[in-house]
């Protein structure tokens, strides 16, 4: 049986030792440590040491990882220990207290029939002599300086080392102290001689004082830059620490931000600034909120285009056959987008125009920016602008608030990914302003073509070219966009549809488009030549076609609704889907009954009853202005929602026939038993605008006179107290108006006549225009009975028409 020195008696001890695997723990001699068994193995040795002489073999596992280690997977030198108490906690787990006795090399391990045992011979007691007692003086030296930088380790353990009364003791209780690998700690229990160990110790403690001396300069370094409670920014602080003194590289991921901003190909003044903040970032803490934005703001850099751009489709034919293959009609923007990519094919770069579309809804005018770029091969981003009421939406944010980001501009390049894309800008006249700024002033040097080369936005603090953007801008009214913006801009007034647009564009696109939608073929659908004409003119009332192409969908989904019926009753196959005919009197079953009667707009003649022509958000529309004298004492009452310049025509034409009563055939002192009451009707709806001053004069003259007013006349243009009539706006789109209803002459004030060169030519057709400068030649036209006016004091006298 194999004898163990000790301090005392040798230890006589059974060969074959149980043996406990312990994990990432050595035990040395002379040591008191607490262990908790939990494996089946590990817990049958403790069982069997208990049941025999309480002694147990202590060895380390060469892995950690391993639950079931063998043989090889231990140390060949352990320690014998003496199982002093012994705790069950629950669960199969036992709080074993153990004491070192002394070193042991295992020579065979031997399974046994409950658990691992080792057939051991003792090691010999390490023995130091005099010469060597420096070495000894030397570690526990190092021992003491190394308890009093490390921060888990009691000063009260220098005293106890020192107190021990052999120095293989004291040896012995340094080394289980130290917080080396676990590797060094076997190397140090498998020394034979104490010199040797002494030495070893020396070597391990100056290795470990060298650490702590480093981490304490880094935690003083550090701690000047502490937040209170911010444990994760110390961490990161340590740890910037450390690459400092190792002489390297912050660790964070910067390089792949930095190949992606060095590989962009910016210019140089955006790289300076981007290389500065990547420097900036590479300093802060990854969670610092700082890092976030400056993080951020790299990313918007480098995914915005900055050079990338699309190769321009420059062949003119191209883009006109795309063009009337979207839309139809619509020529002066055609030919303004045709114009310019004829001019781009001349030179290598060409700023892009800004042009404004104007329109009523429902004509084309967002369709069409995506065919534009469509035929130039460009990108296409639609941007909507109604209802914006903050400048930053469109220049951006300052970094310094929290979310800030880049105004929508800079966003819809970022989308474009390339710096020549076609940009919508939709709705330009619904902008809005409050207290937080005026959009349409900061859309100012984004529609410059002057300006727009160095565009700054809020965010990015850099200029930023926009001038290879062609930018398409549409609106409803003129009326609503700013006299600075709208300087800015090229106007492209887009009239409503004519009826035979109407009925070709029906035809051509809404139809086949709707009836592919509904799984119908258009080719097995066939309308009568009058269902088009008669939707148009009995269920919509429009400039555009977006009501009509309503009417056209729910056509076919009558149509589908039908096909699936007689599928369902018939139980065929595609022969129950039958071709399909529609005719007009069976619109009222698909569509319902029609909200509007064409024959309602009768061209008679009627006393005190003027046809005005009017231009809307919507488009051209007719309106009649009555007037009806009562008795009274002079009063004009005006009613149908009219704002302040319609009110003001009504007193200015109520003045001219006061002023020209006597020429008129007037009593010149009518107003002095007389009411007039103006009314405009569709009252709901509000008015305003000084272009129906020349058919409220007309009103009020045939409403005095009794003369009536032609009902096929329609006129349009603004009065002054002396009678003469100034030009107004929107001609095209009343001209369009005044076909649809029906009209056949319309008055105009001479200053518009050089527009009517560019009316459509079904227009200059169908409508007989009357260029006027006085309201005198007006009444000469407009009154079924012309007032001959000799001179201001001659008598007047009533010529049949």
């Amino acid at each position: 049986m194999p004898s163990f020195p000790t301090d005392g008696p040798p230890l006589v001890t059974d060969e074959r030792l149980p043996v406990l695997p312990l994990r990432d723990v050595v035990v040395f001699p002379y040591v008191v440590m607490p262990l908790l068994v939990g494996r089946t193995a590990s817990l049958a040795a403790i069982e069997a040491a208990n049941e025999e002489d309480r002694l147990v073999l202590l060895v380390a596992q060469r892995d950690a990882e391993t639950q079931e280690p063998a043989a090889a997977d231990l140390y060949r030198v352990g320690v014998v220990a003496r199982v002093r108490q012994l705790s069950r906690l629950g669960q199969g787990t036992v709080r074993v207290l153990v004491e070192g006795i002394a070193r042991a090399r295992v020579t065979r391990y031997v399974p046994g029939t409950d658990c691992l045992r080792a057939i051991v011979e003792p090691l010999p007691a390490p023995v130091l002599s005099d010469e060597d007692e420096v070495l000894l003086r030397r570690t526990l030296s190092l021992f003491e300086e190394y308890v009093s930088l490390h921060r888990r380790l009691p000063t009260e353990l220098v005293t106890i080392i020192q107190s021990a009364d052999s120095p293989a003791r004291q040896a012995f209780g340094i080394a289980a102290h130290l917080g080396t690998r676990l590797d060094r700690r076997q190397g140090l229990l498998a020394v034979d001689e104490l010199p040797a160990l002494l030495s070893a110790l020396g070597d391990v403690l100056s290795s470990e004082i060298d650490l702590l001396k480093l981490e304490r300069k880094i935690d003083d370094d550090v701690r000047g830059s502490l937040f209170q409670n911010q444990r994760e920014f110390y961490l990161q602080e340590q740890l910037k620490a450390i690459h400092r003194e190792l002489g390297g590289e912050d660790g964070d991921d910067g390089d792949e931000l930095t190949a992606q901003i060095e590989a962009k190909g910016l210019p140089e003044p955006i790289l300076v600034r981007t290389r500065r903040e990547l420097r900036r970032l590479r300093k802060l803490a990854a969670i610092s909120p700082e890092a976030g934005v400056v993080r951020t703001y790299l990313d918007w850099i480098v995914a915005l285009p900055w050079k990338e751009r699309t190769d321009d489709v420059l062949d003119v034919a191209h883009a006109r056959r795309v063009l009337d293959e979207d839309h139809y009609g619509l020529d002066d923007v055609k030919d303004r987008v045709l114009d310019y990519i004829g001019v781009l094919s001349l030179v290598e770069r060409l700023d892009g125009p800004i042009l404004c579309l104007v329109g009523p809804p429902g004509v084309g005018k967002t369709s069409l920016g995506r065919s534009i770029a469509r035929a130039m091969g460009r990108k296409f981003v639609r941007m909507s602008l109604g209802g914006v009421r903050d400048e930053a939406e469109i220049r951006g944010h300052r970094r310094t608030y929290i979310g800030a980001m880049p105004g929508r501009v800079i966003q819809a390049m970022r989308r474009a990914e390339v710096v020549n894309p076609v940009i919508l800008l939709d709705e330009i006249d619904k902008l809005g302003s409050d207290y937080r700024g005026d959009p349409s002033a900061a859309l100012l040097e984004v529609l410059d073509p002057e300006q727009n080369k160095a565009f700054n936005d809020h965010y990015l603090e850099v200029d930023y070219d926009l001038s290879q953007v062609l930018f398409i801008t549409t609106a409803n009214s003129l009326g609503e966009i700013p006299a600075p913006l709208r300087d800015r801009m090229e106007i492209i007034r887009l009239a409503g549809y004519l009826d035979q647009e109407k009925f070709a564009i029906a035809r051509q696109f809404l139809l086949p488009r709707q009836l592919a939608r509904h799984g119908i073929a258009p080719s097995t659908v066939t309308l009568a030549s009058d269902v088009i004409p008669a939707m148009v003119h009995s269920y919509t009332r429009e400039a555009g076609v977006r009501e009509l192409e309503r009417r056209i969908a729910r056509l076919a989904r009558k149509l589908a609704r039908a096909r699936a019926e007689r599928r369902a009753a018939y139980a065929a196959g595609p022969e129950s889907d039958a071709h399909d005919h529609v005719q007009v009197d069976q619109l009222k079953a698909i569509l319902g009954v029609p909200p509007y009667d064409p024959t309602m707009n009768t061209l008679e003649d009627k006393v005190g009853v003027a046809t005005g022509l009017a231009y809307t958000s919507t488009g051209g529309d007719v309106l009649e202005i009555e007037v009806s004298v009562v008795p009274g004492r002079g009063k004009l009452q005006l009613t149908g929602t009219l704002g302040d310049v319609m009110k003001e025509s009504a007193s200015a034409a109520l003045s001219y026939a006061r002023a020209r009563a006597g020429a008129l055939g007037l009593e010149r002192e009518f107003l002095r038993s007389r009411d007039l009451h103006v009314h405009i009707p569709d009252g709901a709806t509000p008015k305003d605008g000084p272009s129906a001053g020349i058919a409220i004069a007309c009103a009020i003259v045939s409403a005095l006179s009794g003369i009536p007013l032609r009902g096929d006349v329609a006129m349009t243009g603004e009065i002054t107290l002396r009678g003469r009539v100034l030009a107004i706006g929107g001609l095209k789109e009343k001209a369009v108006a005044a076909l649809r209803n029906r009209i056949v002459h319309v008055i105009v004030p001479s200053e518009n006549a050089r527009e009517l060169d560019e009316l459509p030519a079904e227009v200059k057709e169908g409508l007989q225009f009357h260029p006027v400068r006085t309201m005198d030649d007006v009444l000469a036209i407009a009154l079924a009975r012309t007032v001959d006016v000799r001179a201001a004091e001659g008598t007047p006298s009533l010529v049949p028409h």
